[in-house]
């Protein structure tokens, strides 16, 4: 009878000190916790990277010729676009807003812009967390033009050897990344050149 009182107590006194390592456990973790920081509504419209990565300016606006070539597509589908820069319109394929949208020269712009939307727009959403760092991920574009994307420690995407300058900027279905040159295939980029001599 003694026997089984005294085994009935240690096995109170196990399952008490159980019971307390549990809470004291659970309260340090608890205090250990770091605070939940809440998102702010200015950055609505980005994804969010793993990597810090360039921020996009808050008075940011597509120029007019990325404007038109994201008008392109049908805007309840999921597209990515790797958008040239104003800067690479200008250096890489000599269009510039005042002479490319002049009446006369307006629909050789826009059958430019069309190719180049060709080589750059991917049909499905991809942003740069989809990308692992230090792998390369291919995709064909809708030309069939095959993308080679990678991603830079900083979180900025490099596609077929060209660096983007602003990752993860979203409009309707549509992702872009603006990048410091233009995609294009060695065909069209022979046939830019050779127009650029024969103005010259």
């Amino acid at each position: 009878m003694r026997r089984r009182l005294v085994l009935k107590r240690s096995i109170a006194l196990v399952g008490m000190l159980v019971c307390v390592s549990c809470l004291l456990i659970a309260i340090g973790t608890i205090l250990k916790l770091p605070d939940a920081t809440t998102r702010n509504d200015s950055e609505i419209g980005f994804y969010h990277p793993t990597f810090k990565s360039r921020k996009v300016p808050q008075n940011f606006k597509l120029g007019k010729f990325g404007e038109m070539m994201i008008e392109m597509l049908p805007p309840d589908l999921a597209f990515t676009v790797f958008l040239p820069s104003e800067e690479a319109f200008k250096r890489d394929l000599r269009l510039s807003v005042t002479e490319g949208l002049r009446p006369e020269k307006f629909n050789d712009t826009y059958a430019i812009l069309t190719r180049i939307l060709g080589f750059s727009a991917v049909p499905r959403a991809l942003s740069s967390v989809d990308v692992p760092l230090h792998e390369l991920v291919s995709h064909d574009s809708l030309s069939g033009f095959q993308l080679y994307i990678a991603k830079d420690v900083d979180g900025m995407l490099v596609v077929n050897r060209i660096r983007s300058e602003m990752v993860d900027i979203r409009k309707r279905q549509i992702v872009f990344h603006i990048m410091e040159g233009v995609i294009m295939d060695a065909d069209f980029e022979q046939s830019v050149v050779s127009d650029d001599t024969e103005e010259d």
